[in-house]
């Protein structure tokens, strides 16, 4: 009990997507909770954002190996109870994804999903894959309009970088926080790998590749940037 206790005050979001009745979600079909009380138009309106990501992901990949369990709030009370913060949506553990008020969309839902997905097709060897394909990767599945132009203009890139992109996620986080081009520069470089590489076919093949103990392909690896070492200088 003392270990569960424990998991629920350091872990809140990971307890809440274990147990989501335990945090009073209401569960309105397979693998979807839903904040209790809402109408059921609003229940209606937040099922089908969840349907229509579900299948942005489906058709990226030409089917799903993964089935995440999706908590949506539609208040920040709500959100904060489970674990959440600031952020619009976060896929947990990379089996869950939460939603947040703000994060009430296909675009948000689609973007944390594909990050389950892509881990639940690479198992253990998701290591490798450097964040910013993940994170780039996700963007494209979920057809951000923030970070990319729209589909069939050619270059898709609204920011551009020829620098190296962060590898770990701490790495990620920290150049995320400090420059808001961060996602659309991994996107960049995610739509450009796949345009040149076949598209989604391509990471259907990168995966394979990697799960049969390939490295990490030098078209991805180039643009990938090792994580800055916090030892203490000698001397």
């Amino acid at each position: 009990m003392a270990v569960v206790a424990g998991l629920v005050v350091a872990f809140p979001s990971v307890a809440a997507t274990t147990c989501p009745g335990c945090y009073g979600m209401k569960q309105v079909r397979p693998g979807l909770y839903l904040e209790p009380g809402l109408p059921p138009a609003r229940e209606r309106q937040v099922t089908e954002v969840i349907e229509a990501a579900n299948r942005q992901v489906s058709d990226f990949y030409g089917g799903r190996r993964s089935s995440p369990d999706v908590l949506a709030c539609v208040t920040t009370t709500c959100y904060r109870k489970i674990g959440g913060g600031g952020e619009r949506g976060i896929a947990v553990l990379n089996r869950a994804v939460m939603l947040s008020p703000k994060g009430l969309d296909a675009v948000i839902a689609s973007h944390e999903m594909s990050h389950v997905e892509l881990h639940a097709r690479l198992g253990s060897d998701a290591g490798p894959i450097p964040q910013w394909f993940d994170e780039g990767l996700a963007v494209v599945i979920s057809d951000d309009p923030r970070y990319l132009k729209p589909e069939g203009t050619g270059d898709r890139c609204r920011v551009s970088t020829p620098g190296a992109l962060p590898r770990t996620l701490d790495d990620w986080l920290r150049t995320a926080q400090a420059d808001q081009d961060t996602y659309a520069k991994a996107a960049c470089r995610a739509s450009q790998w796949l345009q040149a590489n076949g598209g989604s076919k391509a990471v259907l093949e990168l995966i394979e590749y990697m799960a049969a103990g390939g490295a990490l392909p030098a078209s991805v690896a180039a643009a990938t940037r090792e994580a800055p070492s916090t030892a203490a200088p000698a001397g």
